[in-house]
């Protein structure tokens, strides 16, 4: 059943008397606290509409105000305005609470154990409603609170709940870029998974392996984060959360999109969006993540306009619901500035999508500090829109400014990855591959050059030789040899290599392949082959009527099944598809 409008329609009498308490709050501030949860949170939400968010923030300090306002769970959408509010406006309810609850946790470290329990269950609706809110450093500490609860107490009870802890806590460090510490959580949920296991209890794994596939997925180990998708999907079963399982499609799907599982992940991903939609509601953060995953989907299929629409359409639901400076609207904005980076690149008109990009910069800059993780794959689009926008500009002082600009924003990115990933890594390379591709812009040949041959020694060993990003690298090496260099053969070389992973990976009508076309039409009119020349025109005007045909869906949100599978059907489909032979995998 969809989740319930979550607006402000009480009735007139209603909202008259919640005005009126309003109105009298400061004698009825403690009557108030002792009013029903639902009833109470209207108040304290007609503060908000009143713009009176320091005595609202007063009141959201308080541990057991807040946890109370937790209990009208129909009312989040609104909390979440609330929260953001308050954030905004300089009041650190997020730290408080999380620090007021870590000190909870150490007055009852002598309580007995259902007293710690009831800490525990609080906890996991605390950390959960943060993480869920994007302050994850503040829900880490929630969730560190609860664990060391969980270990005073070695009995199955609190096995349980240690694994719970854990996977929550995976998914906040995870969120917050935490890698190394996001393995030995999961190493840590491990060791409690075979304390249960040697006393002839299970858990399920689905949560813990899905947050694993995340972690592995954001540091480009794609063939583990693959095999261990799998062995999430494996332990979806009837009965589990709808979340969980919205959750295991979505990172399967990613992991499916990197291994070029296109059909596995169109199933996977549509069936998340169908689920989130029914389950949640389409204006409920969850779909919004949902879409997410779908816009990178259709990203990595050529499907790029769509792409655009669906993460336009993720971003909106992430504004209504919070608004302000928050770390899910600033990625949903970098996802958006990519998207339409690539959308037009051909068209030149980059305003929307410089605009998104800033954005997210603005917003992360704000929220975390100036060398996280985070802002690496931001400033890459920046500086990926302000290269262009500097080749197109008839001003040369300007040019030189805006490539410079670029250029500071690359070489932060690659140290930002360098740091956390190191020199061997796929994310390293795009960013080697990316400098490669300014340096020809500012004419700085040679280092363009020894960029892009990094770029792609890195992929190759990473992803094999006919992986989609070595494809990317091979094209610009081919560009900067015949556009620059007067290297011809070797150009000619790169690029049937280019066309040929194109082709084979997303057939006739791939979008990239338009720009290899253009330069060997280029290249063979350099060298004077006039024969080649008119065979690659009459090939791009082909590749133009395919692309004329191609992705004729007027709306992605419509090709999402509306008659879908069961969801235990996906998954036997998924897992029938792959090898009766694999065996588990190994964290590396």
């Amino acid at each position: 059943m969809a989740a319930v409008e979550l607006e402000w329609i009480p009735e007139t009498l209603y909202n008259t008397a919640i005005s009126a308490v309003v109105d009298n709050y400061g004698r009825s501030r403690r009557d108030i606290r002792s009013l029903p949860e639902n009833i109470q949170f209207d108040v304290y939400y007609k503060l908000y509409q009143q713009g009176r968010l320091c005595q609202l923030g007063g009141e959201f300090c308080e541990l057991e105000v807040f946890a109370k306002v937790l209990r009208a769970s129909d009312k989040r959408h609104l909390l979440h305005h609330c929260f953001q509010a308050l954030m905004d406006h300089g009041v650190k309810v997020a730290s408080v609470l999380a620090n007021s609850f870590s000190r909870r946790c150490s007055y009852i470290a002598e309580s007995d154990a259902h007293v710690k329990e009831k800490a525990i269950q609080f906890g996991f609706v605390l950390g959960g409603f943060l993480s869920d809110a994007g302050w994850y450093g503040d829900a880490e500490k929630v969730f560190l609170s609860c664990l060391q609860l969980c270990t005073l107490h070695d009995e199955v009870l609190h096995w349980y709940r240690a694994v719970e802890c854990c996977v929550r806590l995976l998914h906040v460090r995870n969120g917050n870029c935490k890698y190394h510490l996001g393995e030995e959580t999961f190493k840590l949920a491990q060791s409690y998974m075979e304390k249960l296991a040697k006393h002839g209890h299970q858990a399920n794994k689905a949560a813990l392996y899905g947050e694993l596939c995340a972690l592995l997925f954001a540091k480009s180990h794609y063939d583990e984060a693959y095999r261990w998708c799998i062995e999430a999907m494996r332990e979806i079963t009837v009965g589990l959360p709808v979340k969980v399982v919205v959750d295991v499609l979505r990172q399967a799907s990613k992991a499916c999109v990197v291994k070029r599982e296109f059909r596995k992940a169109e199933q996977l991903i549509k069936h998340a969006v169908f689920l989130a939609r029914e389950h949640f509601g389409h204006k409920h953060p969850k779909y919004s993540d949902t879409l997410l995953d779908y816009g990178f989907y259709l990203l990595n299929v050529d499907n790029i306009c769509q792409s655009v629409a669906i993460y336009q359409t993720a971003l909106d639901i992430r504004q209504s619901v919070f608004g302000g400076k928050n770390i899910h609207v600033a990625t949903a904005h970098e996802d958006l500035a990519y998207s339409s980076y690539v959308h037009q690149y051909s068209s030149g008109k980059f305003d929307n999508a410089l605009f998104h990009a800033e954005r997210a910069i603005d917003i992360i800059t704000h929220i975390l500090p100036e060398d996280h993780l985070l802002l690496a794959s931001s400033k890459r689009v920046k500086a990926l829109i302000l290269e262009e926008i500097a080749i197109d500009c008839h001003n040369k002082e300007t040019e030189e400014r805006l490539l410079q600009e670029a250029h500071d924003l690359h070489l932060s990115s690659l140290q930002l990855a360098k740091k956390a990933f190191g020199e061997f890594n796929v994310q390293t390379a795009k960013h080697y591959g990316n400098l490669g591709r300014l340096y020809q812009s500012m004419r700085k040949f040679k280092e363009a050059e020894e960029m892009h041959i990094k770029a792609i020694q890195i992929k190759e060993q990473l992803l094999g030789q006919e992986d989609y990003e070595v494809a990317l690298s091979v094209g610009h090496l081919a560009s900067l040899y015949n556009y620059d260099m007067n290297q011809y053969d070797d150009a000619e070389r790169l690029y049937l290599r280019s066309i040929a992973i194109g082709k084979k990976l997303f057939g006739e009508g791939y979008s990239g392949l338009e720009y290899d076309y253009r330069g060997l039409i280029k290249l063979y009119n350099s060298v004077g082959n006039y024969e080649k020349v008119f065979e690659y025109h009459n090939i791009l005007s082909n590749w133009n009527r395919l692309r004329d045909r191609q992705f004729a869906v007027a709306d992605a949100l419509e090709d999402v099944n509306t008659s879908p599978q069961a969801t235990e059907q996906v998954v036997q489909s998924f897992l029938l598809s792959q090898s009766h032979g694999a065996g588990r995998p190994c964290l590396g």
